[in-house]
């Protein structure tokens, strides 16, 4: 705790003493001289009636620097230097603390020392504590040296924080790229899967005689056989589509057309999942959740999957023809 009061009053009194013992001493020195010199006489006359002029001559020059300078400033600059330096120390502690804590706890990488040298300047803090014994004509120096080294730890304590604030920053981003990197792996991996699946499935489907054909044989199916089914397999959803393709009256040219639009969006794959733009599914709805209006189960019905491509395709291009020529042209649809 600071006694500011106590620390004023000791100081106070010191420099008064001081002042007057440098006077008294000159005053002394003057009278002895007064005694064998004439001139001297006069000096101690003159000294008795000015301020400044008459005791150059017997007072130290610290001594009438200290005699011009109110002693309130003198204890003001004291206690300023105090308060700042503890102050700074305090601040630098808790600078130690705050980055001891989060290195620990973060396994953060803070470039340079961790801790910072107040030593010197607590010495300061203990001389302008004691100032009751501090030579009174020491003390305006002591104060400036304190606000010297005041000023080197708070630029420590500045410099530490601005380290530990560049670590959080690196160590955030080397997090976030790590979950960029697992994200991304993931995707290619799911990604992979389904076309391995889709391989799969249209190798099973050629080889049992049930291929996709050009859709004049099975052109009849009606649309609720086939998409109530649940064979989400590439022929069975490619069975699925000609029948639905034939409910819309479109001929079997426009299937011919959807066939390959969808064997370049997604090959078919009901699982079909774009990491890059979010795109799912068969007819890759962008987002897939799009789908939720042609069924609840959009995420694991090729049919439902069909029935929404089939009715964005009518919506916007006319017919799968007419989708398939843009996505030649632009490369998308």
């Amino acid at each position: 705790m600071r006694l500011l009061s106590s620390r004023r009053s000791t100081l106070s009194t010191a420099v008064a003493l001081t002042l007057g013992l440098g006077i008294a001493g000159g005053m002394s020195t003057a009278a002895h001289a007064a005694q064998d010199e004439p001139a001297a006489r006069v000096a101690v006359a003159a000294y008795a009636d000015t301020d400044t002029a008459a005791i150059a001559p017997f007072v130290s020059e610290e001594a009438a620097t200290l005699a011009t300078e109110p002693l309130d400033a003198i204890v003001d600059d004291a206690e300023a230097a105090l308060d700042d330096a503890e102050d700074a120390i305090a601040a630098a502690e808790a600078a130690e603390d705050k980055v001891a804590a989060k290195v620990e706890k973060k396994k953060l990488d803070v470039a340079g020392a961790t801790t910072i040298d107040t030593s010197v300047l607590e010495e300061h803090v203990e001389q302008l504590q004691t100032i009751a014994v501090t030579p009174v004509l020491l003390l305006p120096a002591s104060t400036a040296d304190a606000a010297g080294d005041t000023a080197q730890v708070e630029k420590a304590t500045a410099s530490l924080l601005q380290r530990l604030e560049k670590a959080e920053k690196k160590k955030a981003a080397e997090i976030a790229a790590k979950k960029a990197a697992a994200k991304k792996a993931a995707a290619e991996a799911a990604a992979k899967k389904a076309a391995e699946e889709a391989a799969a499935a249209e190798a099973s489907a050629s080889s049992s005689g049930s291929g996709s054909g050009s859709g004049s044989g099975s052109g009849s199916v009606s649309g609720g056989s086939a998409a109530s089914s649940g064979d989400n397999s590439v022929a069975g959803a490619k069975a699925t589509a000609r029948a639905l393709v034939a409910d819309r009256g479109w001929s079997s040219d426009q299937f011919s057309c959807l066939e390959k639009l969808w064997q370049k969006e997604s090959g078919w794959n009901y699982r079909a999942y774009n990491a890059s733009s979010g795109a799912y599914g068969i007819p890759q709805a962008l987002p897939g959740s799009k789908m939720a209006s042609a069924g609840s189960d959009w995420e694991n019905s090729a049919a439902t999957q069909i029935r929404w491509g089939l009715g964005y395709i009518d919506g916007r291009y006319g017919t799968p023809c007419g989708a398939w020529d843009h996505s030649q042209s632009v490369g998308w649809y």
